[in-house]
């Protein structure tokens, strides 16, 4: 829209306002990622935020948005000539879940380069955020390889564009805010740390407050010119105060009584690395900017923690994101202590958070309604679910047994789906991808994206003669170039048909098979899988989780899944086939791989056996991938698991032979023969 929200008249999300306004102040800080269910003014609160900041005095016709106090040497438009400067307002540019790196970093055109020697370069998102906003929505949905482009530029403040030899290099300072909804998948740990900060937004479970959001959103709807007339004097007040926050940034003193307390509090949460020492530092210095202070106190460094470690914890999908902030209070206590007695003006002052953990007061402005705003977190998303509430179990019957804990998960041996696909990128199977090792070429289709020189070469080389090349020089022609063609890994769509019965039902043997579960969960998390889970036990199967990202949401499911009652497997597989089925509508691209949890007996219907074998037939059929994780267990094994591995076209494999060091191949092809996958990199 032409008139944005106003900052100021958001309602709640103090954690949200106050995160966007330390990157506001010190872009160093290293952006925002933002947590939470959708409909929660995520996306509002950052446009409004590009509203606020001050316009950016630039270079005159530079695409790259150069300052000309401090031009860039070695912008690609230059050099610049003294003069020429104009302002503009701050950009908030949008970087769509599909777009593609030439979008991102920009396109350099290689036909142009090898052909005609000329190097033409298309600026991309990075170059037109640069002294701006760039806000990823849905940043979880991204492809692995554009989130690590776009964290590298915010860390080096520069983007670099490679493309056969051929080279350009910009500048890239702008303020990273990230969105994302738990539920659709977690971003993996290496990705969440090169972002300064994390919070996580909620709607409001206060009634007034949210009737405060929804009068206030009507009404800006019904006339926003209007509305946000009632709010300029907020907003200039607010932008005044970054202004005068950015100004008293470098007069900031961190002492080292708050820089130990930083160390203690990264070191007692066995934080990995030493960015969130560095994060929390600068957090804590843009926090006494905020405030109006030159030096850093106690409660900025708690803050700081609140805002910077909680997703640094994270070690895999499971772990719940927070911190224990009992902890944190001791171990900025004990620091304290260690470096000896604070000024009374300090910790214990009106600003200051004591021994308990109170926390400082907001400022007397701040609130929804003001331009100011607390520096207390108000932990405003901690009663949120990262996963949907559990569905209620299909009746078991007699018998039913309560929800048992998995075992711990361990590490096990890689799973693939046989052939090469073209599915989304990822780390399991075999598939044609845009990056990866060369297995050959072709031409191209459309802009020329990855040459293949030697390919180039060999086709232009029977043509030199008639173009009249002399010397020892090779002469290109557009029609001479090659595409080199890639091959890498994808991610699979991995659903789980467990078996909830009572012959699964004995509590250590049903903790061992959540346990393998859980750790086939973790394994598809690393591998950048979908994730489906189907149980049946009763008289029925149902859909515990439908298709997802979130692994985290299946171990959840996982976790509250109780056992007992007879064996409907066929309906556990005819369910399971029928979910493949609408997936595939969805996502033709995505190849299934079918795990099957299960002892193989088959006791609930009519010919239960004879129709289970009917289902499985099905996926043999249609070649689905399939393992089946023999649960049976006890000195007389029936070899049911196996006969169904057979019918399906599949591999049957024992909860020990699923494990990473044991030998046994895992997965064959629908002929019959085996197929053992290579680990992914």
């Amino acid at each position: 829209m032409s008139t944005p929200y106003p900052f100021t008249a958001l309602v709640g999300q103090d954690d949200l306002r106050l995160a966007l306004l330390l990157n506001a102040v010190s872009p160093a800080v290293g952006g925002v990622l933002v947590r939470g269910e959708k409909g929660t003014a995520k996306s509002t609160a950052v446009r409004a935020l590009s509203a606020l900041l001050p316009e950016v005095p630039v270079v005159a016709g530079c695409r790259f948005s150069c300052d000309p106090a401090a031009v860039d040497p070695n912008c690609p438009d230059g050099p610049h000539e003294s003069g020429g400067a104009s302002a503009r307002p701050a950009r908030m540019v949008e970087l769509p879940v599909g777009a593609s790196e030439d979008r991102l970093v920009g396109a350099l055109d290689i036909e142009r380069a090898l052909a005609e020697g000329v190097k033409a370069f298309e600026p991309g998102l990075l170059a037109d955020a640069h002294r701006g906003i760039l806000y990823v929505d849905e940043v979880n949905l991204l492809h692995d390889h554009l989130v690590d482009l776009l964290l590298d530029a915010a860390a080096m403040g520069a983007s670099y564009v490679e493309r056969e030899g051929v080279s350009v290099r910009h500048a890239a300072r702008f303020l990273l805010v990230g969105t994302m909804n738990p539920e659709e998948g977690e971003l993996r740990p290496q990705l969440l740390d090169r972002f300064g900060l994390t919070v996580e937004v909620a709607a409001s479970r206060e009634t007034d407050q949210r009737v405060e959001v929804v009068r206030r959103r009507l009404a800006y709807d019904d006339d926003p010119e209007a509305f946000a007339g009632r709010w300029a004097d907020d907003e200039a007040a607010l932008r005044e105060r970054v202004v005068a926050a950015r100004a008293l940034l470098p007069q900031v003193t961190l002492g080292d009584g708050a820089l130990r307390q930083i160390a203690a509090t990264c070191a007692a949460f066995e934080v990995d690395g030493m960015r969130a020492d560095i994060v929390m530092a600068r957090t804590a210095t843009a926090l006494a900017a905020w405030a109006g202070r030159t030096d850093v106190e106690s409660e900025d460094v708690r803050q700081a923690a609140l805002l910077a470690l909680p997703h640094r914890r994270r070690r895999n999908p499971f772990d719940a994101p927070g911190l224990d902030e009992d902890k944190l209070d001791e171990t900025l206590e004990e620091a304290r202590e260690d470096d000896g007695p604070e000024p009374p003006d300090g910790d214990g002052g009106p600003d200051g958070g004591g021994p308990d953990g109170g926390g400082g007061q907001p400022p007397a402005d701040s609130g929804p309604d003001s331009p100011g705003l607390p520096s207390q977190n108000q932990g405003e998303g901690s009663d949120r679910e990262d996963a949907p509430a559990p569905q209620a179990p299909a009746s078991g019957g007699p018998g039913e047994q309560q929800a048992v804990p998995a075992a711990e998960p361990f590490r096990t041996k890689a799973l693939s789906v046989p052939g090469i696909g073209e599915g989304a990128a990822g780390r399991r199977s075999r598939a044609r991808t845009e990056h990866g090792r060369t297995t050959g070429s072709r031409r191209p289709q459309g802009s020329l994206t990855k040459l293949h020189l030697a390919a180039t070469v060999q086709a232009a080389a029977p043509h030199q003669r008639a173009r009249g090349r002399s010397g020892t020089g090779l002469v290109v022609r557009r029609d001479d170039l090659r595409q080199a063609t890639r091959e890498g890994r994808e991610g699979n769509l991995v659903l789980f048909v467990v078996d909830a019965s009572g012959s699964m039902a004995a509590r250590q043997r049903m903790s061992a098979v959540k346990g393998a579960v859980l750790s086939l969960l973790l394994d598809a998390y690393q591998r950048r899988d979908k994730v489906g889970l189907v149980t049946f036990r009763g008289s029925a199967a149902e859909v515990a989780l439908p298709p997802t990202s979130s692994v985290d949401a299946a171990a959840a499911r996982l976790q509250t899944l109780p056992t007992g009652g007879r064996t409907p497997l066929a309906a556990g597989l005819l369910k399971a086939h029928d979910v493949l089925r609408v997936e595939r509508l969805r996502d033709a691209a995505r190849r299934p791989l079918l795990v099957v949890v299960t002892d193989g007996r088959a006791t609930g219907g009519v010919e239960p056996v004879a129709q289970a074998g009917r289902a499985a037939r099905l996926f043999a059929a249609e070649g689905v991938a399939s393992v089946v994780v023999d649960c049976e267990s006890g000195y007389v094994r029936l070899g049911l698991a196996g006969q169904l591995a057979g019918e399906l076209g599949g591999t049957a494999v024992t909860l020990d032979e699923l494990r990473a060091d044991s030998i046994a191949g895992l997965v064959k092809d629908v002929q019959g023969q085996s197929h053992h996958s290579r680990r992914a990199a």
